[in-house]
């Protein structure tokens, strides 16, 4: 019986032996997938997050476009409605030296002004420190320039050394300030560098 009993032995351990490397496969199976999944899981996260920079980086590439032409539309508007109130002041005294065509001019004038006045209300709402201190001294200059030459207005209508002066004055005081404002928001367009 010693041998029936060492037979029976073996057949069991042999049985055990087969199932025991059966369940060690299927475990080892199993943490294979696990890892697997936890690899596809990992691959996914990161894919996502890389979709979701570059989601968000096209979008700051958007503002920033979508910013970069709304104050380029609102820096055309006020260095145009700038230079047309100059201008039309320009233009204003010229009429009253030849007195000819001074009401016209004169509506032109207040029309000019009111563009601009408009224009540089939207500069306000837009443009960066550097662009609105150019333009608040240059619309010192436009307003002072504007109050001298309504002060005067058809008084000095055929008074040509007056009417010189105050022509003078606006080339001297207040085109280059006009320039400066132009030249600060070129350099916020990028355009070119300020001095």
């Amino acid at each position: 019986m010693g041998g029936g009993w060492a037979g029976l032995l073996v057949a069991v351990v042999g049985v055990a032996g087969t199932l025991g490397a059966a369940l060690l496969t299927q475990n080892r199976a199993d943490r294979t997938k696990r890892l697997e999944l936890q690899v596809a899981a990992e691959q996914r996260r990161e894919e996502r997050q890389h979709a979701e920079a570059l989601l968000q980086a096209e979008q700051a590439q958007a503002r920033q476009r979508e910013s970069l032409e709304l104050r380029r539309k609102c820096y055309i508007d006020l260095n145009t409605a700038s230079r047309q109130f100059l201008t039309a002041m320009t233009n204003y005294l010229h009429a009253l030296r030849h007195n000819v065509d001074v009401d016209a001019s004169l509506a032109q004038l207040e029309t000019s002004r009111s563009a601009y006045r408009d224009s540089y209300a939207e500069a306000q709402m837009i443009a960066p420190r550097p662009v609105l201190h150019a333009s608040s001294v240059a619309k010192t200059r436009l307003n002072t320039a504007y109050g001298k030459i309504k002060q005067l207005g058809p008084s000095l209508s055929g008074c040509a050394a007056e009417l010189q002066a105050l022509e003078d004055e606006l080339h001297q005081e207040v085109w280059p300030y006009v320039g400066e404002q132009k030249v600060a928001m070129r350099a916020d367009l990028g355009i070119e560098a300020a001095e």
